[in-house]
């Protein structure tokens, strides 16, 4: 029997899972790999190929909620896109499952499984990633993100290729959802580095305790569950670029440890005592204020200082009037690919709904409303209904008369109120973090019950 031409990585902590999945695919497919750690899937993924991961959703006894597994398969998906992921979960958690399916998981499979279904499913994943690669390859030459044509959006992008030729740290300000991880790739891909490892990391979401072993990595036996030698994401982005996401969310007593990185570029593991040297350009993020955090010493003044050689601030939507309609068209582009509904158009009311809108939630909310449109509209044209926006009008009489500030702690208490003060419904459709959202509340002394 012929084998199929595939790359497969299969990921779980068990070795007889492991040992049994690569017996039974190898009869079928060229390459198969293994992990029992899939934070090791980082390394791998940038050393290798792969067409189709098999993940598992837990990995620590005792916790069975898949988290973990969930984690992980944006983290694939923010990698390596054009791999496809296929979920193992145990039977009862097919919930769980179901979310992985919304987050980009191709399908899933129950343990114990069935041997035939197993491959079944591979096969048919094999072949959507060959499907999906096709599409990128006819589609190549199209640029893979918008930047726009206003004046205040080209300075940014002007600013930022100066800046990408050398190897200062650079510092992007700017709300959440207006492009902040678009820019820093940017950066990356017109800098020398750009055949390099980019490693992005959302630090509002990495939890406290595994701070240093995620980003520092750790030796084997430095804690209970480190039985290999493992990079953090420092290493792994030797040579290219490390994108901090969110950094305005760290603790002030890890931002130390941050710091000693920074100024030193070095790396010291968990466990470890001899430092290692660091080749990384280092480009940083946030949603917040930092010199105002700085004066309310929720972050350390010499890290601000070490990490902002080059401040980049990227404008809100709102204050993009010219590339609404053009940023629409785009996404448009992106979804009639996505869900293979190459027909589909903007009725002309729907266009100006957009052109009107406040864009609280600025590009990710647009990207988000476009998606709902396009699986609801019918006839292949999006009308207003499916867009199912408020009228918000962004005149430029209506900011006279209010501070963006005002604006801000408006839309909020509209989004509160809608969601019966649910923080997290209207942290999520406010394109927040729960954590801003409650410092919003605070900051604009929003009462809530």
């Amino acid at each position: 029997m012929k084998k199929t031409q595939a790359n497969i990585l299969v990921i779980d902590d068990q070795e007889d899972i492991l040992f049994s999945v690569k017996m039974l695919l190898k009869k079928h497919f060229e390459n198969i790999h293994t992990l029992n750690n899939p934070k090791n899937v980082i390394q791998l993924l940038a050393n290798n190929t792969i067409d189709v991961v098999l993940l598992d959703m837990n990995y620590r006894i005792g916790f069975e909620d898949g988290k973990e597994g969930l984690y992980f398969l944006k983290e694939i998906k923010k990698l390596a896109p054009k791999t496809v992921v296929i979920l193992m979960t145990a039977f009862g958690k097919v919930e769980t499952a179901v979310e992985g399916l919304k987050s980009g998981a191709f399908d899933y499979i129950l343990k114990p499984w069935d041997n035939d279904k197993l491959l079944d499913t591979i096969k048919k994943a094999v072949e959507e990633s060959r499907k999906f690669k096709k599409k990128i390859s006819q589609n190549d030459t199209v640029v893979n993100y918008f930047t726009g044509t206003s004046p205040i959006i080209k300075k940014a992008y002007e600013l930022a290729d100066k800046v990408a030729k050398t190897n200062a740290n650079v510092l992007i300000l700017g709300e959440n959802g207006t492009g902040k991880f678009v820019l820093a790739h940017h950066i990356h891909l017109v800098s020398d580095r750009k055949t390099n490892p980019f490693i992005h990391v959302d630090l509002g979401s990495l939890n406290e305790n595994i701070f240093e072993s995620e980003l520092f990595g750790y030796a084997k036996g430095a804690f209970t569950d480190a039985k290999i030698d493992t990079p953090g994401r420092f290493e792994l982005a030797q040579n290219g670029t490390i994108f901090l996401d969110e950094i305005g969310n760290v603790p002030i007593h890890l931002q130390s440890k941050l710091l000693q990185v920074i100024q030193t570029k070095t790396v010291t593991r968990l466990g470890e005592s001899k430092p290692r040297p660091l080749d990384v350009r280092i480009i940083t993020a946030t949603n917040l204020d930092l010199k105002q955090e700085v004066l309310e010493k929720n972050f350390r003044e010499d890290l601000f200082y070490r990490i902002n050689t080059m401040e980049i601030v990227l404008p809100p939507l709102r204050e993009r009037f010219v590339d609404k309609i053009p940023l629409a068209n785009f996404l448009l582009n992106k979804m009639k690919m996505k869900y293979e509904k190459e027909e589909v158009v903007f009725d002309e009311k729907a266009l100006e709904q957009i052109e009107k809108h406040a864009w609280n939630g600025n590009i990710r909310e647009m990207e988000n409303r476009i998606e709902r449109a396009i699986i609801l509209c019918e006839n292949n044209t999006i009308k207003m209904a499916d867009l199912d926006l408020e009228i918000i009008t962004t005149h430029e009489e209506n900011y006279d008369e209010l501070q963006l500030s005002d604006v801000e702690k408006i839309a909020i208490e509209k989004v509160l109120i809608k969601n019966e003060y649910n923080i997290s419904k209207s942290a999520e459709e406010l394109g927040l973090s729960r954590a801003s959202l409650y410092r919003r509340i605070e900051k604009y002394n929003i009462t809530t019950p």
